[in-house]
């Protein structure tokens, strides 16, 4: 991690058209971007424009070129790549920086029916048709369930419809511009008098000037062994646009969660972006606190 910034690995498919975009590289400072191609680099012909006293030289090892800025540059910044191939085709990109993510590796396919970019593509349908049956199994599941009930009714707001009270708030910046104010909240039996659930409303806000943020999972796990607990999740929306648009997500689980194998004193709920899985938020749930 480079300054609170994720390392991300990305698939780039060039266009042929005359009037196709430069893709961009981003990077950061000390740290090594790897761009892969399916065909060898030309080390002699591969250059960075105005690299001087910002980079590392520009290395081209086999089918991979190497990119290593000396220090972080600003996302207003921006270099001319030129990857020239071992069969003379010239690539241009654009080196730049972003604040939420730099890229780790970047797979490019010149070419879009060659062998290597199909395989890419299908393997990508095949990731994303397996989220959705995942996702589609998980909604099937929550037609029926408690859970996801008093959760939609809280990422709604309807605190009073539900047998839970506050016991804390805590108010969070992340590092990707989003403001999280947590709220976390137990519920007891008539004839308890210990808490039989646990619930926490995350009102997130997306301060962030150009990037939205996407809710793909929720986890709930044992701190130290990172074993997972069940919980419901229920939210207000699926994405969070750019420029202080917010809203809630509220989760629903078990007091017995503790209880599990080993007992912790404290579960970490994690919550991460659709598509890149970046860990958007975690809050620390401590039995003691929550009167377990």
């Amino acid at each position: 991690m480079a300054r609170g910034r994720e390392p991300i690995s990305r698939t780039v498919y060039l266009s042929d058209e005359p009037k196709a975009e430069v893709p961009s590289v981003y990077v950061a400072g000390e740290m090594v971007t790897v761009l892969r191609f399916e065909k060898p680099c030309d080390r002699e012909r591969t250059k960075l424009l105005g690299w001087e006293g910002r980079f590392e030289p520009v290395e081209c090892v086999g089918k991979k070129v190497l990119v290593e800025p000396l220090k972080d540059i600003k996302p207003e910044d921006s270099f001319l790549l030129v990857v020239t191939l071992a069969d003379g085709k010239e690539l241009p990109f654009t080196v730049t920086a972003r604040n939420e993510q730099f890229d780790h590796q970047v797979n490019v396919f010149p070419d879009n029916e060659t062998k290597g970019a199909l395989q890419s593509r299908l393997e990508y349908s095949q990731y994303k048709e397996r989220i959705l049956k995942e996702q589609n199994e998980r909604y099937r599941k929550e037609e029926t369930s408690i859970d996801h009930a008093l959760a939609a009714l809280l990422a709604k707001g309807a605190l009073k419809m539900t047998p839970f009270r506050q016991q804390y708030v805590s108010l969070v910046k992340n590092p990707r511009g989003a403001e999280i104010l947590v709220t976390v909240l137990t519920s007891k039996k008539p004839d308890s008098k210990k808490p039989d659930k646990v619930a926490v409303i995350i009102n997130l806000k997306n301060n962030s000037p150009s990037e939205s943020s996407s809710l793909m999972e929720a986890r709930l796990v044992a701190e130290g062994s990172g074993e997972q607990r069940p919980l419901a999740l229920r939210a207000t929306q699926e994405s969070w646009g750019p420029g202080g648009e917010s809203g809630q997500i509220a989760v629903v689980f078990n007091a017995g969660a503790f209880d599990l194998n080993d007992s912790p004193d404290r579960l970490v709920l994690e919550l991460f972006r659709q598509g890149s899985g970046i860990r958007e938020a975690w809050v620390f749930l401590d039995r003691h606190m929550l009167g377990l």
